[in-house]
């Protein structure tokens, strides 16, 4: 009954359109306030315990780490970098296009962040060079999901908090899908090219290929420094998130001084309002995980699919398909923590690994990105190239067909999210 009161609620507010974020907390707090036998007062302090994780502090870090770099010019240099290795191919702008997707997105951690600060530069070098403008839209509304794939990732920091496994492993497991997917994304693009004879650019000498590497490689070291600290042991996640934001500001500042000191007040502050609007978000999901948590869902979730015989490969269809069409109407973060401890209890008890079902649950939530009526990735490319949104989600439609495929493969071969940290003896 309680259970069913909190659901009701939460789908009926979203219905009538209260943010998602209000909708959550009205809804956990309405069942408590009802249903449960604690106090109004301890509503506040349920909300500050919940989202008093010390692993979620990596948050901010990363979103200041990524607007320094999206406004310090990173992005430009890098996909300068992508052109001079890969531009000389039939399609190679696009081609560089994912490139510089997947390298960013080692960066920032971030899906929109990708999409804005690749998209805004990359797609009006294709339209300028002859790709039709739907063209490059599509591909990096697409390929900018790899910002959550690819480590580091903001959601993968909110499962492990969600679900207490381990940030470095799901760091470490998102490398292999996060490359595989680039890959993919780059056959595809090269195919399209040679039957629609899309242009290529003149071949970097040497001496030009150089240049790009030399300009892009404080970005690129970035990578190394946030991978190969965690793995070393040198810092945690959050302390990685940290160094990163302090980092990307010395290398705006100091380094390419594409910013000025009267800016920092300004990217400060957008990456404070971003924080906030996700830390609300997080903090309210928390809320109504707890009331879950508390009824004893997930326990009675875990008893019905034992008893109903449910084998690993049908659970997994059905963890697809739930999170497919929350995907489509709800912000990763808040699906990650209302659904992760549901899920994650069944998964142990199927045998089923949760660094895997991390994976698994991120990549549905790339393919929730840019599916309508919510994808977020939608509606920052349609504000990069000024395409109406409805343009947009036409554009990106035939290449979210690759991404569907991979969720398939990326489900049933646990090897391609495993291999590397079990290579790196990650326990």
């Amino acid at each position: 009954m309680t259970v069913l009161f909190l659901f009701l609620l939460l789908f009926l507010l979203m219905f009538i359109g209260v943010p998602i974020a209000i909708s959550l907390g009205l809804a956990g707090s309405m069942t408590i306030i009802l249903f449960s036998p604690d106090s109004v007062r301890s509503l506040a302090i349920k909300l500050f315990e919940t989202s008093e994780h010390y692993t979620l502090l990596a948050i901010p870090f990363f979103l200041l780490a990524g607007a320094f770099m999206t406004t310090g010019g990173v992005a430009k240099r890098l996909i300068d970098f992508a052109n001079a290795c890969v531009g000389h191919i039939r399609g190679g702008l696009a081609i560089a296009a994912v490139l510089a997707c997947m390298l960013f997105a080692a960066l920032s951690g971030s899906s929109p962040a990708t999409v804005a600060a690749v998209g805004s530069i990359a797609i009006a070098g294709m339209v300028r060079s002859g790709y039709p403008q739907a063209f490059g839209a599509g591909i990096v509304c697409n390929a900018g999901t790899l910002g959550i794939l690819i480590p580091p990732s903001i959601v993968m920091v909110v499962y492990a908090a969600a679900t207490e496994t381990s940030v470095g492993k799901l760091f470490m497991a998102g490398v292999i899908p996060g490359i595989m997917l680039g890959v993919v994304l780059m056959i595809a693009i090269y195919i399209v090219a040679v039957k629609k004879n899309l242009p290529a650019l003149p071949r970097a000498t040497f001496r030009e290929w150089l240049s790009a590497a030399r300009k892009a490689i404080w970005g690129l070291l970035l990578m190394l420094i946030i991978l190969g600290g965690i793995y070393s042991g040198m810092f945690t996640p959050t302390e990685a998130a940290a160094v990163a934001a302090v980092y990307s500001a010395f290398i705006a500042l100091f380094v390419y001084k594409d910013m000025r000191l009267g800016e920092v007040p300004k990217v400060l502050l957008e990456s404070g309002k971003l924080t906030i609007m996700l830390m609300f978000i997080i903090a309210n999901a928390m809320l109504f995980a707890h009331v879950l948590t508390t009824e004893q869902l997930p326990q009675q979730i875990t008893a019905w699919v034992i008893d109903a015989g449910l084998t690993p490969i049908t659970f997994l269809l059905v963890v697809n398909i739930v999170l497919l069409i929350a995907g489509a109407f709800m912000e990763p973060s808040a699906i990650i923590l209302i659904l992760a401890p549901i899920l994650f209890p069944i998964a142990m008890k199927l045998g089923i690994d949760p660094i895997h079902l991390g994976i698994i649950m991120v990549v549905n939530l790339e393919i929730g990105l840019v599916t309508p009526p919510v994808g977020l990735n939608l509606f920052v490319t349609s504000a990069v190239t000024g395409m109406p949104l409805t343009r947009t989600i036409h554009a990106a439609m035939p290449w979210l067909m690759l991404l569907l495929g991979f969720l398939v493969l990326v489900t049933y071969v646990p090897w391609i999210s495993l291999a590397l940290p079990n290579w790196l003896g990650m326990n």
